[in-house]
């Protein structure tokens, strides 16, 4: 099964323009952008063919060459990532029988999460698309509600049934857990805002129209939800990583900081 990986990158960020190209302090004294450590955390998955950044912006496309990365330039209309995937696999012009949209802001991303996600969608051909959620420990369960009481989005919430069909997304704490102890294990899962398509969904979402629910919480997985695709959960575990994603400003120190106890 050839997979291939598009690491998606605008500059027009609304909450926070030039994101990509933001610096990290690494352990080792090095300083690297947000999309070069993405990348460069895209690159260690293993059964891969091969890896893109795809964005409409030249300094983004300017940059990624610098470290070596292949560019594919997309439209500007592109509303979301799962819409510049797709138009960076027609533009690229490859065959691929599976697209994984591996997020620009989330270089704390283990491979093995990805791994999982390929090789859920490669013991059955009958998922259209998934994506990997995660448990939340006490602590990020912490830094969720902390964000939402000071008016931040931070990172997104699942909730998926049995059989793991998603049955919905928010950036609300999802499923409410009223004040106090919270319920071992955590009952809150993070989205990891990684995205596996075969071909076809990723046509039928071109096709489809955005639902209200994507509008208000600003989520594009929701039109797959609101469109009648499945959207299969593959629960992943983090061996001791910390995972976020670099979502505000405030993000960046939380990272660094996941990046030295990793070092």
């Amino acid at each position: 099964m050839k997979t291939v990986i598009f690491i998606p990158a605008r500059y027009a960020s609304t909450r926070y323009p030039g994101k990509p190209l933001v610096t990290l302090n690494l352990p080792d004294g090095k300083v690297k952008s947000l999309i070069q450590m993405s990348w460069e955390a895209a690159s260690s998955i293993s059964g891969v063919d091969a890896v893109y950044v795809a964005t409409d912006d030249d300094r983004i496309a300017e940059a990624s060459r610098a470290f070596g990365a292949d560019v594919v330039m997309t439209s500007e209309d592109c509303a979301n990532g799962t819409e510049r995937c797709a138009d960076a696999l027609a533009r690229a012009g490859v065959e691929a029988d599976l697209v994984v949209n591996f997020q620009g802001d989330a270089p704390l991303t283990p491979a093995w999460f990805v791994e999982e996600l390929i090789a859920a969608m490669e013991a059955d051909p009958s998922i259209p698309m998934a994506t990997p959620v995660l448990r939340c420990d006490p602590q990020t369960c912490a830094n969720f509600v902390d964000d939402r009481k000071n008016g931040r989005v931070g990172g997104t919430t699942a909730v998926f049934g049995h059989d793991n069909r998603a049955l919905y997304f928010s950036k609300e704490v999802v499923p409410y857990v009223a004040p106090g102890a919270l319920p071992d294990p955590v009952p809150v899962f993070h989205h990891v805002g990684v995205y596996a398509y075969r071909p076809d969904a990723l046509r039928a979402y071109m096709d489809a129209t955005p639902g209200k629910l994507e509008v208000l919480e600003g989520l594009e997985q929701l039109r797959f939800l609101e469109n009648g695709i499945d959207v299969t959960c593959v629960e992943v575990e983090a061996r001791g990583r910390v995972f976020w994603e670099l979502n505000n400003p405030e993000d960046v120190p939380r990272i660094e900081s996941a990046l030295r106890a990793m070092a």
